[in-house]
């Protein structure tokens, strides 16, 4: 308990899965959060609110619209005080074949898994330095390193993720922003429902929200002042390789 006091977080994509698994690991760790939704009447969202209670705003965010991020600043300031932490969380995925995949779906995942995180930065910086020490913490995938087959607009834009959060982190470093990437496997989410994890990583199992959401407390806390530009990978094991090919006797 207390190791995000005094810390203020926007969370894009709370209103479920990992973004409400986030939102209430920085609220339970003391700090306060604005989340980022984009229907403040979503059930899911009014639960949180009422569970989480005077720490929690809402803000309506669509990650393409720099207006919308620009709100959830103005909220976090009004209502807390200070800015100085961000999760870009907020993600989609779509499969399609090289055939079959479009121009504009490959524009709109490219949009909010990508520029979306972009606006975030950009939105957030100003604020940030004023209320510094400060962290940007962008949520890549595993597939930020390993492409999966039909996967490309979220392979391309996890990839460049990644590499958004190393020029982001060396810019600010002397504004005392740090700005770090975690890479998640794939996790238990309404995403991933229904999906087979069997032989997929070592563990043979879906991540919980929760393991990745305490590297979120981590990265946001104090406990992390000399990281930056880093990537933190929790897979279960899938980046490490694969189990030996069967062998004819």
């Amino acid at each position: 308990m207390g190791r995000l006091t005094g810390k203020v977080a926007i969370v894009s994509g709370a209103s479920r899965g990992m973004g409400a698994s986030h939102a209430r690991a920085i609220v339970a760790e003391g700090g306060q959060v604005v989340l980022g939704v984009r229907d403040e009447t979503d059930p899911r969202v009014v639960t949180l609110v009422a569970e989480l209670g005077d720490d929690a705003r809402t803000s309506v965010l669509d990650v393409r619209s720099e207006a919308n991020w620009q709100g959830a600043v103005e909220t976090a300031l009004a209502s807390f005080g200070a800015l100085n932490v961000l999760v870009n969380n907020a993600g989609i995925v779509t499969m399609g074949s090289v055939d079959d995949y479009d121009l504009e779906t490959w524009n709109d995942m490219l949009a909010v898994n990508l520029t979306g995180a972009f606006l975030g930065i950009k939105a957030c910086v100003p604020a940030m330095r004023e209320h510094g020490p400060a962290s940007i913490i962008n949520i890549s995938s595993a597939q930020g390193f390993a492409g999966i087959s039909e996967l490309h607009g979220y392979t391309a834009a996890k990839y460049g993720l990644r590499g958004l959060t190393r020029s982001v982190a060396l810019e600010l470093a002397g504004s005392r922003i740090r700005c770090n990437c975690i890479c998640p496997g794939t996790v238990a989410t309404d995403m991933n429902e229904g999906l087979d994890v069997t032989g997929f990583n070592a563990m043979n199992r879906k991540g919980d929200t929760s393991e990745v959401s305490s590297l979120v407390v981590h990265l946001a806390s104090d406990e992390s002042t000399f990281m930056t530009g880093a990537d933190l990978v929790v897979d279960g094991g899938e980046l490490a390789g694969h189990a030996p090919a069967l062998q004819s006797v």
